[in-house]
């Protein structure tokens, strides 16, 4: 399974934590079967319990067991571990084979969590509540929300000028970003996240009030600009980009010049450390 293609949200059921990864290609949920294990069953252990019940499974010729698939998951200690996860489907066989009072109430949460994805595709108003709602369960007041909500609709009327102008691969989307993000931080986005510390989270989830103002403000610069200018092809649309990035870079000397202090900072919303690659493997 590639990872990569992969987005983790974290759900939440009667308060505790499932994690949970959305695959893009599949179009499907994939479920830590630890964490479910652990509610239905009520062990202390849910991990101990399922490598019982996956041994006893797997004696039976069961194939749910084999169908499972093991992706890099965060562990209550912070730490990024090898996790097994299955598939909606997967996870109502794994249930049929723990006795528990929880588990029907566990089915009706993955039988919703399942058509949350077919509902959006109706009501895209459904996604942008739980956009919100996510936020407000990782801690980040209302002010940071609504703030991020706006520069989410900035950016893809940026990425619609940029259509406009010829720009239809990811990659020089990239490009483009990047030299926004030169101008005024100094840092492209890649290297923008390793200052932070960050490998797959957003950076915009991670940045202060003050830098989200100030990546706003170079695509809403760079958008207007692309607009009167009316740029076609990647080159041309760089020299707007770096216009647009140029505009925030001042904007923040200014505010620096006042503060006596930069803005840009290391600081992230992580509540956790990545462990080396090679600890892991080791565990």
């Amino acid at each position: 399974m590639n990872q990569d293609k992969m987005q983790l949200v974290n759900k939440l059921f009667n308060n505790e934590t499932i994690r949970t990864v959305w695959d893009k290609e599949k179009e499907k949920y994939f479920i830590s079967v630890v964490d479910i294990v652990g509610v239905v069953s009520e062990s202390k252990d849910g991990r101990k319990y399922w490598n019982k019940l996956k041994q006893r499974l797997k004696d039976e010729g069961n194939e749910t067991v084999t169908n499972c698939h093991q992706l890099k998951l965060k562990a209550s200690d912070g730490k990024y571990r090898l996790t097994d996860v299955v598939d909606i489907e997967g996870m109502f066989r794994i249930i049929e084979s723990i006795p528990s009072k929880n588990a029907e109430p566990i089915k009706q949460w993955l039988a919703k969590l399942g058509s949350e994805r077919i509902d959006e595709t109706f009501d895209p108003s459904i996604a942008a509540q739980r956009a919100i709602d996510l936020y407000r369960t990782k801690g980040y007041d209302e002010k940071w929300i609504l703030k991020r909500m706006k520069s989410i609709q900035d950016r893809r009327q940026l990425t619609d000028v940029w259509k406009d102008g010829g720009i239809t691969e990811s990659k020089e989307y990239a490009i483009l970003t990047n030299e926004i993000y030169k101008e005024w931080s100094g840092m492209t986005a890649k290297e923008y996240k390793s200052f932070k510390g960050l490998r797959k989270e957003s950076l915009r989830d991670n940045m202060s009030d003050v830098e989200v103002a100030l990546a706003d403000l170079g695509e809403i610069a760079t958008r207007e600009i692309a607009k009167k200018k009316n740029p076609k092809g990647l080159n041309e649309n760089i020299e707007v980009a770096r216009r647009g990035g140029k505009i925030a870079g001042n904007a923040r000397k200014d505010l620096e010049n006042e503060l006596g202090e930069s803005v840009v900072t290391s600081s992230n919303a992580l509540n956790y450390e990545y462990a080396d690659v090679k600890e892991i493997e080791m565990k």
